[in-house]
């Protein structure tokens, strides 16, 4: 059976003037979830959008809406973002004080659960809470700025997720967030990954057309993840 690929823009690098008819363009051209960044100014030097863009964009798309919190403390946030419309919530293990709470929260809320590893995090959390987790992220760029250069260490532990999630024998989404192109796709799919975060190699795609810009680097995209 060949995998499912999932292509999650991040809205990070939309054009906010416009996010609603960004997403429907988005969505329209092939990809598969809407990537909504949170992003605090305290957990990560950056601040961005809260609960309620999550909650105007929901009635633009039945796409899945898959919210990654930067933001430290987590839980307090956590029943606005589901109320507001998210499908799936992700969060550092870092920010939380007891992680395995965190999870149940999320998914006491209806949502599934995800954690978020930084470069440099140990996947050691993940020996304790594997049968509780429905997404893992890996970031491949340190947190808090789009545009990032994706960071090449991030295949070997790509690599082992992989290992973990297989031997689990659940069915967790492994998605990846940081500096995913055209040119490096295929290559992080092959480590293992199934989801794929990308935000300025989509929305930084050229204006010139009337025609949907996103189609042609998606469709570059699905051709490379073809390869894998």
């Amino acid at each position: 059976m060949s995998k499912q690929f999932r292509i999650a823009p991040s809205i990070l690098s939309a054009n906010f003037a416009k996010l609603g008819q960004e997403v429907t363009d988005v969505i329209a051209s092939g990809t598969d979830i809407v990537h909504f960044d949170v992003m605090d100014n305290h957990y990560v030097p950056n601040l961005t959008i809260g609960p309620l863009v999550c909650e105007s964009l929901r009635p633009v798309t039945d796409a899945i809406i898959d919210v990654h919190l930067m933001v430290k403390p987590v839980d307090r946030i956590i029943p606005d973002f589901a109320k507001a419309g998210a499908n799936i919530i992700t969060f550092h293990p870092e920010a939380s004080e007891h992680i395995d709470r965190t999870l149940a929260l999320i998914r006491e809320c209806g949502c599934k659960a995800g954690l978020v590893f930084n470069p440099a995090t140990s996947l050691s959390y993940l020996d304790y809470v594997m049968d509780k987790v429905d997404m893992i992220l890996l970031m491949s760029v340190n947190p808090g700025f789009g545009g990032q250069k994706f960071i090449p260490e991030t295949l070997n532990k790509i690599r082992q997720v992989r290992a973990r999630i297989d031997a689990s024998g659940r069915d967790i989404w492994l998605e990846v967030d940081g500096g995913v192109k055209v040119d490096n796709i295929a290559e992080v799919a092959r480590a293992g990954a199934d989801v794929f975060v990308a935000g300025s190699a989509i929305f930084g795609a050229s204006k010139d057309s009337d025609a949907n810009r996103y189609d042609t680097v998606v469709a570059a995209m699905r051709a490379e993840l073809a390869k894998a």
